[in-house]
């Protein structure tokens, strides 16, 4: 029998221990004073709905509400397209439909369902299989290397398609961008093979200061783009699909026929308003501290003597970026929770993925509230945790 329990009750299963540390992990976050990130998703009902306070500035609130896509959603969609340099602009409900609509399109353009991706890209990973389950396509992955693919791999494809789809940024390799110039050579060498280019920009928005180039410009490589409203401009949700009018309104069909045309959608139509209106303006200084925080991250683990930590990539391409550091995944998860409840910062607030024995990653993100850190304390975060680690170490061996 294990220790502290009666003979009556059932050992916590895996799922229910791992639920159960998750939701002390979102407590921490939630009464932390000091954290790298507040995304809005984790704020009360309350917090959420203070996001339309100033609804009255984005849209006239005396216009009538919006039904099935007109008013308020056609503002959103004549705005991103304009961000875009697109045409036109159709909103979904999810990214997922999105770009499910999208590639089934131009597979009816191209005669060809075999769309071209990333092992690692999303609807590769976290999608089902809905591509070729719901959507009749057939996925090609161009590598499994986690990195963006290149233009050899393009061109050296051993079977055809009629779509290349490029992540931008790859975020299960780290939220990866290639240079300007390997996008535009991964751009031609698909224009070479006859194949239309999809961007999956869920977060486009953000990857204007490692390309040094505008959303229009990025976009205009692509022949359709994909964007979200809630990853980092911290929307209720939904998504749009950019691109040619004449893709668009077909999009607007399958939507349809998808179950996407919601009755009204204002509450988010309205939020991806206020993203646009004060998210985005910010996206860049946040990128350009991650690069601080990255940095101090680096110097604090090594002075703490850790036997190595990694920071990915090491100088981020976006305001988001991995740390990998080789112990187990749920030590790290205790000492980040500890540190958070007894000193009141904390410094990684997402969960610790496993990626073998003894090595863990999480995601770092820097948004607003990140600003605020300085090198310093961000070496002093790193201080407190590992202090933490080191005892959480000791408390699992000897439980060993």
């Amino acid at each position: 029998m294990i220790q502290g329990m009666s003979d009556t009750e059932e050992p916590e299963s895996e799922d229910e221990r791992r639920k159960r540390l998750r939701q002390r992990r979102m407590s921490a976050h939630r009464s932390a004073e000091r954290v790298l990130a507040r995304p809005g998703f984790l704020g009360t009902l309350r917090e959420r709905l203070a996001l339309l306070e100033r609804a009255p500035e984005l849209y006239n609130l005396d216009q009538p509400s919006d039904m099935y896509g007109d008013g308020v959603v056609e503002a959103l969609e004549e705005r991103t397209a304009g961000l875009l340099g697109k045409e036109a602009a159709a909103f979904f409900p999810t990214g997922t439909m999105a770009q499910q609509v999208a590639l089934r399109c131009w597979a009816g353009r191209t005669g060809d369902p075999a769309v071209a991706l990333h092992a690692l890209a999303h609807p590769e990973v976290h999608e089902r299989h809905a591509l070729s389950q719901v959507s009749g396509l057939r996925p090609v992955r161009v590598t499994g290397e986690p990195r963006p693919p290149t233009a050899a791999e393009v061109r050296g494809l051993d079977e055809p398609f009629g779509t290349l789809m490029l992540e931008l940024p790859l975020r299960d390799a780290g939220f990866l961008l290639p240079s300007w110039e390997e996008l535009t050579e991964v751009v031609e060498a698909a224009r070479e093979r006859e194949a239309v280019v999809h961007f999956d920009g869920a977060r486009l928005w953000e990857s204007t200061v490692h390309f040094g180039r505008t959303l229009a410009e990025i976009a205009d490589l692509a022949d359709s783009v994909y964007v979200s409203f809630y990853k980092s401009l911290d929307g209720y949700g939904g998504a749009a699909l950019a691109g040619p009018r004449e893709l668009v309104e077909e999009a607007r069909a399958w939507r349809h026929r998808y179950g996407g045309t919601a009755f009204q959608q204002f509450p988010t139509a309205l939020s991806a308003l206020a993203g646009l209106e004060r998210e985005l303006p910010r996206l860049p200084s946040y990128v350009r501290h991650a690069r601080v925080v990255a940095a101090a991250l680096r110097e604090g683990f090594a002075e703490a003597g850790l036997p190595w930590a990694r920071v990915h990539p090491a100088e981020p391409h976006t305001h988001e970026f991995q740390l990998w550091l080789p112990y187990d995944a749920d030590v790290l998860a205790r000492a980040a929770i500890r540190t958070a409840e007894e000193t009141g910062t904390m410094l990684f607030p997402d969960g610790w993925d496993a990626r073998g024995p003894g090595i863990a990653l999480t995601e770092v993100s820097v948004r607003a509230a990140g600003l605020e850190w300085t090198a310093d304390d961000v070496r002093e975060a790193v201080a407190g945790f590992t202090a933490r680690l080191t005892e959480e170490m000791k408390g699992a061996n000897g439980a060993n």
